[in-house]
């Protein structure tokens, strides 16, 4: 069965009002002014009904047409719309409000659009393999080529269902991991929905409490002793490996230390944090992603990006 669109019947309507029709020879009686005056002016707003209508029709299909796609999969359709090529998704960004914190990019969508122009043809390619929301928020966990193999976290913010900002993490791809697993291989799916609040409080306590520095100690109470599966590539599975690491870069002089969080946001078992601190003597962005089950945290991804000098950004708005 194929549904027809009424906005084609309603145009030959209109076609079929004004085409041309065979007059027969003979005498016409004329009309009385009076009449021919109604009758025109109920043909004119027949004809101002009918456009209206459909103009209406045409607006309500196009909303309807977006209203139907979350945050989320709006957000896919972007990111994957840098390998296709696909133009649709850039309507999802508000094109009078789009904050940039990638600070390698100019603000707005100018400068959105000149980072692709400089990507050499066919070379971008934008895998998401994990995405969740946290109410405008929307979080994605990216496998890129973008000017070389990479993997990035993307958040972006929404305001009247469009995206208003964006900040990125992005790290380059290792082959060789000390746990064997990948960067980005792990879970997907977003499960106990109803677990989303008392996860980011987990994880926030972990971030004061251990990476800050503030009570070591307590990293039993957040992390599984039994079951810790790292994505980290300089680090192993489990909690001894974990802690073995953070000791040989302290007795190196080069402690990763966290000096303030920006950001907790999750859904269900998925949780991201966004700090900064310092890392190998570097100003740098911590963007750390965690798995919670039972009320500790069985997984972790992460990246590492050093943040330019104040006099390299391309925007005012900072990182965080």
């Amino acid at each position: 069965m194929t549904i027809e669109d009424p906005f084609i019947h309603t145009q030959q309507g209109i076609y079929n009002f004004f085409k041309p029709t065979k007059i027969r020879r003979g005498r016409v009686k004329k009309q009385p002014n009076q009449s021919r005056k109604m009758k025109h002016g109920l043909v004119f707003l027949a004809l101002i009904f009918l456009v209206t209508a459909c103009t209406s029709f045409q607006s309500k299909k196009e909303i309807g047409a977006n209203a139907h796609l979350t945050k989320k999969e709006k957000v896919v359709a972007l990111l994957t719309s840098i390998e296709t090529g696909d133009p649709t998704p850039i309507g999802y960004i508000n094109p009078d409000k789009y904050i940039q914190h990638n600070l390698k990019v100019a603000d707005g969508l100018e400068g959105f659009g000149a980072v692709m122009k400089q990507l050499p043809e066919g070379s971008a390619k934008a895998t998401v393999v994990r995405a969740f929301q946290d109410g405008d928020y929307v979080v994605s966990h990216t496998e890129y080529n973008f000017f070389g193999p990479k993997i990035g976290f993307d958040v972006f913010r929404f305001e009247n269902g469009k995206i208003v900002e964006h900040w990125d993490n992005l790290q380059e791809i290792v082959l060789e991991t000390a746990s064997g697993r990948s960067q980005i291989d792990g879970p997907t799916e977003v499960i106990h929905l109803d677990k989303a609040n008392d996860n980011k409080v987990l994880v926030k306590g972990f971030v004061e409490d251990v990476l800050k520095g503030k009570n070591p100690g307590k990293i039993t109470e957040y992390v599984s002793t039994e079951d810790f599966r790292q994505h980290n590539p300089a680090v192993g599975d489990g909690l001894g490996a974990l802690g073995n690491a953070l000791k040989e870069m302290a007795d190196a002089g080069m402690p990763m230390t966290y000096t303030e969080n920006h950001m907790i946001l999750g859904e269900g078992n998925f949780v991201l944090s966004v700090s900064e601190g310092q890392f190998l003597g570097n100003h740098v962005a911590f963007y750390d992603l965690f798995r919670i089950e039972g009320g500790r945290i069985v997984e972790h991804w992460d990246t590492i990006e050093a943040i330019p000098p104040r006099a390299e950004w391309k925007n005012d708005n900072g990182k965080f």
